[in-house]
């Protein structure tokens, strides 16, 4: 500073003078180096040489410093026009360009790029803009939080840089972003971080294609620019966010008024079906009205399956088909589409009441319901039938009850009292002093709503009772052929639940005094197939063989002989024949007829007769091994019988009569 003020003291010299107005004019730095050769030339002393030399030194030092001032003006000028601009740039695709674009030109770089987290902490940058790039490989590059100039700003949140990045071995390397780099041909590159208070969550690169040195003042411009940067990139994050909810608020609102819209038609629509109710309209009224609403054709089933209704013309569907929707919608307790892929093949409604299966409703639209007013009408149109067909079956809900009670007594322990079972089964329609059969099945699998919904149904079908319990289904229906009723069980019910129908029947029983007999005799008959290992297979105590003598309370020895050999009981007894004995040797024979002959005293000729006869009145198969088992069985226990008969007689007891006699007379 005393240079300065000596300086100043001799300003008399016209040569410091000269510095001075040189100084003031703004002139380059060769007018003053002129200035100093002038006063050489002229033979300047050498102390004013020496005074003008330090008068030119202290010029330079002044216009650095008026240059840097005024860079730095510029540079700050900059900052504050990119700030101005970044607020009109709109989305964040064009910000991000606008951020590369004003950072390559602030700095004058050859390339200029932007990296961002993909999402929260943890994940990786991707290149999202670059502006300056000869290739396509930069944008999308994804870059690790381990290496390249990016990882170190991530985790240190300051700049980072390097006048020859390739070269540079203090700076962890990763070969994908080698190659980017290689390929760009880039040499010098500094980044910045982009964050918005204490959170970074992306880097402002700024690349040459030369080796370049920044200086402290080009670092902090570009580290400001990063700043503005990244509270623009976080005010277009919101703006977004901001704007995708406006538009998400927009479609909800869209959507409550379309919803609201329905809803109002809904009700006009379900409050002229209700005063069509209340005037005491019959089903046939209530559906033509609602048909005009929904615009198509309309089928109305009660519970049994029977149509009560139809308008328009309906579909042909399979019975099967329908059976499975009606079951799914009265489970769901709302309208099923009967296709999979959606309403195109019509939707069936439960008619329903108080959890009472009253029947179903199924719509075939016109076209296919695309809102929701479709669906919620035929829904309260269902109600709505439900309500008329409740007013006018009051009588038939409280027999379902009593139907209930009614097998529930058969069933139990307590003797029932025939004079008073018998009129309340009549008056519920049910002839229980007629044969009835008793079927017990027990699906294998599927969903048990289905199962309950068939067997009320089924039960109405066929005028008999039912019970839904632990899995299983109790029927008690009319008939006299045990095995047919369980076939048919089977045959209707395993489709429906798709898995396997294990069935016991027993009967015929006539009578309430013997259902829970043949309730018994059934479920054994059920549990013996379980047990067996035939689970999806029919059984019955006639068919099981000796195991269902066994099995059965009812069918004893006498019946099962009579099941298997009594039709050559019968010829013997009739004839006065011996194709019982000629049975027993045969079978004693080894099957060989010509030692059965011998052990007869016969010819063989005799006993092939014999068994020609056998065969016309046994069945062709009674030679069949399991039938032939059977046949020796009944055999030996028809001749132990016997044996204790004539013993019984023979001590004094009254002797059979009959059959038993006769045959033991003709053997």
């Amino acid at each position: 500073m005393t240079g300065v003020t000596g300086g100043l003291a001799s300003a008399t010299s016209p040569d410091v003078m000269s510095v001075l107005e040189l100084l003031a004019e703004g002139a380059p730095a060769a007018r003053f180096e002129e200035l100093l050769r002038a006063a050489r030339h002229d033979g300047a002393s050498d102390g004013t040489l020496a005074e003008l030399d330090q008068a030119v030194r202290l010029a330079s030092r002044v216009q650095a410093l008026i240059g840097h001032a005024q860079q730095r003006e510029a540079g700050l000028a900059a900052l504050v026009d990119t700030a101005h601009d970044l607020t009109l740039v709109h989305g964040m695709e064009a910000l991000l360009h606008e951020i590369a674009r004003r950072a390559r030109r602030l700095l004058n770089f050859d390339m200029a790029y932007i990296g961002l987290r993909d999402g929260g902490d943890g994940r990786p940058c991707s290149i999202r803009a670059a502006e300056g790039e000869t290739t396509s490989r930069s944008v999308g590059l994804k870059t690790s939080d381990d290496s390249g100039l990016g990882s170190l700003v991530q985790r240190s949140g300051a700049p980072a840089w390097s006048p020859d990045y390739l070269a540079d071995r203090e700076i962890p390397h990763s070969p994908d972003i080698d190659a980017v780099v290689r390929a760009e041909g880039l040499h010098a590159i500094l980044a910045v971080p982009l964050g918005y208070g204490t959170t970074v969550f992306g880097t402002l690169y700024g690349a040459d294609r030369k080796i370049r040195h920044f200086t402290p003042d080009e670092i902090s411009l570009m580290r400001s620019l990063g700043k503005l940067a990244g509270v623009a990139i976080e005010r277009a994050r919101l703006l977004e966010e901001t704007r995708a909810e406006v538009t998400e608020l927009e479609r909800d609102t869209s959507r409550a008024r379309s919803s609201l819209d329905v809803q109002r038609r809904v009700e006009a629509a379900y409050i002229r079906l209700i005063d069509l109710v209340l005037s005491g309209c019959d089903p046939q009224t209530l559906v033509e009205a609602a048909v005009e609403e929904l615009s198509g054709s309309l089928v109305v089933r009660d519970c049994v399956g029977r149509v009560v209704v139809v308008t328009g013309t309906p579909p042909e569907l399979a019975e099967d088909d329908v059976l499975r929707w009606t079951y799914d919608a009265h489970a769901t307790g709302c309208p099923v589409p009967m296709s999979e892929g959606g309403s195109e093949g019509g939707w069936v409604a439960p008619v329903a009441a108080g959890g009472e299966n009253l029947g179903a409703i199924m719509l075939v639209p016109d076209e296919p319901l695309t809102d929701g007013f479709g669906v919620r009408l035929l829904q309260l149109t269902a109600r709505a039938v439900a309500l008329i067909l409740l007013l006018q079956r009051t009588s038939t809900v409280a027999h379902d009850q009593i139907r209930d009670e009614l097998l529930e007594e058969l069933l139990s322990d307590i003797r029932p009292q025939p004079h008073q079972l018998i009129p309340r089964a009549r008056r519920l329609g049910i002839a229980i002093d007629e044969p009835h059969v008793m079927v017990v099945a027990r699906p294998e699998g599927g969903p048990e709503h289905r199962t309950a919904a068939w067997a009320s149904s089924y039960a109405h079908r066929m005028s008999g009772l039912m019970r839904f319990r632990d899995g299983c289904v109790t029927l008690l229906i009319r008939g006299e052929d045990p095995l047919a009723a369980a076939t048919a069980v089977s045959g209707e019910l395993a489709p429906l639940v798709g898995h396997p129908v294990t069935v016991g029947a027993a009967g015929p029983v006539s009578g309430p005094a013997r259902v829970a007999q043949a309730h018994r005799e059934a479920l054994s008959c059920l549990e013996a197939l379980t047990e067996l290992g035939n689970l999806g297979g029919v059984a019955t105590p006639q068919q099981m063989g000796f195991l269902g003598v066994l099995l059965s309370e009812t069918h004893g020895i006498g019946d099962y002989i009579e099941s298997v050999i009594g039709p050559v009981l019968d010829y013997d007894t009739q004839r006065f024949t011996e194709l019982t004995r000629t049975l027993d040797a045969y079978f004693a024979a080894g099957s060989s007829p010509t030692r059965a002959a011998a052990s007869l005293h016969v010819h063989p000729n005799t006993v092939s007769r014999r068994l020609e006869r056998i065969t016309e009145l046994l069945g062709a198969d009674w030679q069949d091994p399991e039938r032939a088992l059977e046949i020796q069985l009944a055999l030996r226990l028809h001749r132990t019988r016997r044996t204790l008969q004539h013993r019984h007689a023979a001590s004094g007891g009254v002797g059979d009569t009959g059959r038993q006699a006769s045959q033991g007379a003709g053997e």
